[in-house]
């Protein structure tokens, strides 16, 4: 008995240890907020504090120390996010991940994202430079200098924190350009799908913009298959992917890469006349993948102007990585991004030479590829050796691709990509910088002069009532005789393809504050952004403009217009794509034994996604399971599931059941009311089985929580519960409150992964009642009482004050050299 005790009371001691280790650790690894910090590398003393919306406040005696201290600050509180984000850039997560993540990092090193971001570099004036290498500075000395114990993702991985270089900042700037500026994903969805539709049916699919013709008139189903462009047999089916138990999340951000549905923002300004204060008020939410930490950290930034310069104070968004506010307002003017969503990525076959498979077919003839070796290290396994081509026109995308080599005879061609933000005078980075001492509408303007990739659409207003809207970044010039538009693989042989030039700055979509004034608002939702009479091609992949119809139509509903009507049209709710097809839904005979009760839920439902709703939800499994049902039989399950997710076909789903000549192909013989019968079923048997088989007890909440991610924790069952956020939300992908679902996702298909990142609502009568939130919190530290602490607040569409002068501080340090 005495050994039992003896036993028990050991282990008692040892759990009691573990337990008090851990507690050590936990509160080593808290970033201090209040009191005196070394940072060598700083100029002078840095005043960093924490006001009550937890905006961090860094006070500086020089520019260069304010953007040392703002690296310091991102990699205090977010450290591994800055490591992970530093590792896909460089295509290096294979050395923690091992296979998983291999295709991911092939990606990335045939993109050649590092060696763009060091021609880019080498371009900016030596004051920028400075500045790049002062935030770099600021992370390193973090990781070089403080007694912080390193997050829990570090430990678990047994990673360390590698060197941060002002060239990584070029390319994260060239990441967020991969993530919202292109096309390349759209163009070969197309070229895929026509190995097994007709051009006529691909558009059916796959539909133009309301109101437009197809960007092509092309046979393209006939140009590809007289090329022989097709590999025979495979039908679209795709090798086994690695498991990739950790970061399955990354490999779908892979494979949509250029794809743009879905991936869009909305913003508005209000003209003085139009508000109750008579000073113009400016709205944003820009809609991201939504992850753990979020992408934002909110900051200020303020330093005494350098002789001849001017003085820096500016409040907002940043991402940790760069060395700016990317979306805020300083003491005078406050703007707002959407994504413009140009055509800046063109696919082009190239035609190998049967002789000599170095070489390429040219206008001129044979060329050799250019080629290097790339050495990806793998976790547990021999290091690869990767070849990476390049032709005229870019990196060729196709090689070593598992969804290209299903489709693509590569025997015959590969698939290049030309992409402008690869370019060496892309200088996103300065107009940045720029932008952040600007105190007027002129000026802001002319420091986003400089602005190149991803091209956003930008709303602003400042404190002397002016108002501006305007397209900025770059946007190629196409031939007269360029009869494809982007719309599709270009032969990369025929010189008419090529792209001629770049669309001048001032001639990019824009609206002045006399056209906005006398029309009392200018709004952008990733719809088409110019009239029908513009001259020149941006793009034909608009998104279909459901969120920008209900924007205007609620902006026109108000007279005179307040923060909390714009906090109203934030919330908004009612899916126009929803209201298109639900009178099919409503007029579907079903005899499964809960169609009655289903169809009572939805007698008098308008549209409105409330998360409270049972509605919502049998709409959203019907229209996934009508779209399997339609789809798949015609381009075959692995294509289909190559495509789909991300990619709804939603657009295209209405084509089918409301244009009788789309049905008939797409319903068949049996029609479009037996198909619509047979997903109703399937629907409430999915849902039954997830929810119960109490109709008026299911939720739209439930299905279509907001889940920000953690990577790579999010997929390891273990951990996900405690670094993963989520909060029940309503919304769809079209809705105002957008609420982005992928659905061919096994588990919770219908959970909101892709919203609002941000809301902020600005105030020019008076910017220190600007307002923001997030979705998850300022810490990236998962032991942090901040780490999640705004989820509630952005999901009731709640907001925190953005002030320069706060009123009192939370905590106060000073950064010391």
């Amino acid at each position: 008995m005495r050994i039992v005790k003896w036993t028990l009371g050991a282990m008692a001691a040892l759990l009691a240890a573990a337990a008090l280790a851990a507690a050590i650790y936990g509160w080593r690894s808290f970033p201090a907020l209040d009191g005196e910090i070394k940072a060598p590398g700083l100029k002078a003393a840095v005043q960093v504090r924490r006001d009550a919306s937890d905006v961090t406040h860094i006070e500086a005696q020089s520019v260069a120390d304010a953007y040392f201290a703002l690296g310091y600050v991102h990699a205090q509180e977010r450290s591994w996010q800055l490591e992970f984000n530093r590792r896909v850039m460089h295509g290096r997560l294979s050395e923690v991940f091992g296979t998983a993540t291999l295709e991911t990092d092939r990606t990335l090193r045939k993109l050649g994202i590092v060696r763009a971001a060091q021609a880019q570099w080498d371009k900016l004036p030596p004051e920028a430079q400075d500045l790049g290498k002062a935030y770099a500075n600021g992370i390193n000395a973090f990781h070089a200098t403080s007694s912080q114990a390193l997050p829990p993702e570090f430990h678990i991985l047994g990673v360390k924190p590698g060197e941060w270089t002002p060239q990584d900042s070029m390319g994260w700037a060239l990441m967020m350009a991969l993530d919202l500026g292109g096309n390349w994903g759209s163009e070969f969805a197309r070229f895929s799908l026509l190995q097994r539709l007709s051009t006529e049916q691909l558009w059916q699919l796959m539909p133009p913009y309301p109101g437009t013709a197809p960007a092509t008139q092309v046979d393209l189903a006939a140009l590809y298959r007289g090329l022989g462009a097709y590999r025979t047999g495979s039908d679209g089916k795709t090798a086994a992917a690695p498991a990739a138990s950790q970061l399955a999340d990354l490999q779908e951000w892979t494979r949509g890469l250029g794809h743009t549905e879905g991936i869009g923002s909305n913003n508005w300004v209000i003209a003085g006349p139009r508000t109750q204060s008579g000073k113009p008020l400016v709205a944003n939410d820009p809609h991201l993948g939504l992850s753990a930490p979020a992408i934002w950290y909110f900051a200020r930034l303020t330093a005494p102007a350098a002789p001849g310069g001017k003085p820096l104070d500016v409040v907002g968004a940043t991402l940790p990585g760069l060395p700016s506010v990317v979306l805020g307002r300083t003491a005078g003017v406050a703007w707002g991004f959407t994504n413009t969503g140009p055509d800046v990525q063109d696919l082009y076959l190239e035609q190998v030479n049967p002789d000599n498979p170095k070489q390429y077919r040219t206008p001129q003839g044979w060329a050799d590829f250019q080629a290097r070796e790339e050495v990806i290290r793998i976790k547990g396994q021999p290091d690869e050796r990767l070849v990476v081509r390049s032709t005229r026109h870019g990196p060729v995308v196709s090689d070593a691709n598992p969804a290209y080599d299903a489709v693509l005879d590569a025997r015959k061609f590969v698939l290049a990509l030309r992409w402008s933000a690869l370019d060496a005078d892309n200088t996103t980075v300065l107009a940045g910088m720029r932008a952040n001492f600007a105190q007027s509408v002129d000026e802001l303007r002319a420091a986003f002069a400089a602005y190149h990739s991803p091209m956003q659409n930008m709303v602003a207003a400042d404190t002397q009532g002016r108002t501006a809207y305007q397209a900025i970044g770059r946007v190629p010039l196409r031939d007269a005789a360029n009869d494809l538009r982007g719309a599709a693989p270009a032969p990369g042989w025929d010189a008419r393809y090529d792209w001629t030039g770049w669309l001048a700055v001032g001639d990019n979509p824009r609206a002045e504050h006399e056209a906005i004034t006398a029309k009392g608002w200018h709004a952008t939702a990733n719809e088409r952004i110019h009239p029908a009479g513009y001259p020149h091609f941006i793009t034909s992949d608009w998104e279909p403009p459901y969120r920008f119809d209900r924007i205007e139509a609620l902006l026109g509903a108000t007279p005179r217009h307040t923060a909390q009507s714009l906090r109203d049209v934030h919330a908004d709710t009612l899916s126009l794509a929803t209201k298109a097809v639900l009178p099919v839904l409503q007029a579907t005979a079903s005899t499964h034994p809960l169609a009655p009760a289903a169809l009572e839920q939805l007698k008098g439902f308008d549209g409105n996604m409330r998360a409270e709703s049972a509605a919502p939800l049998i709409v959203a499994y019907w229209a996934d399971e009508l779209t399997r049902q339609l789809v798949v039989p015609k381009v075959g399950e692995a294509r289909f599931k190559a495509l789909y997710g991300k990619r709804s076909f939603r657009k295209g789903l209405e084509v089918m059941l409301l244009d009788p000549k789309a049905g008939a192909f797409w319903c068949g013989a049996a029609g479009c009311a037996e198909a619509s019968s047979r997903a109703l079923a399937g629907a409430l048997d999915r849902i039954s089985s997830a929810y119960g088989k109490d109709v008026a007890q299911w939720r739209w909440g439930a299905a279509h929580a907001a889940k920000s991610a953690h990577r790579p924790f999010s997929n390891v069952g273990a951990l996900a519960q405690f670094f993963d956020v989520a909060v029940p939300t309503p919304g769809d992908p079209w809705t105002v409150n957008v609420g982005q679902y992928w659905a061919n996702q096994e588990k919770m298909p219908f959970a909101n992964r892709h919203a609002a990142s941000l809301r902020a609502v600005y105030d020019l009568s008076d910017l220190e009642k600007s307002q923001f939130i997030y979705q998850t919190g300022q810490s990236g530290l998962v032991f942090s009482d901040r780490y999640r602490d705004m989820k509630d607040e952005w999901a009731q569409v709640k907001y925190r004050p953005l002030q320069l002068k706060p009123a009192a501080w939370a905590h106060s340090a000073t950064l010391l050299p």
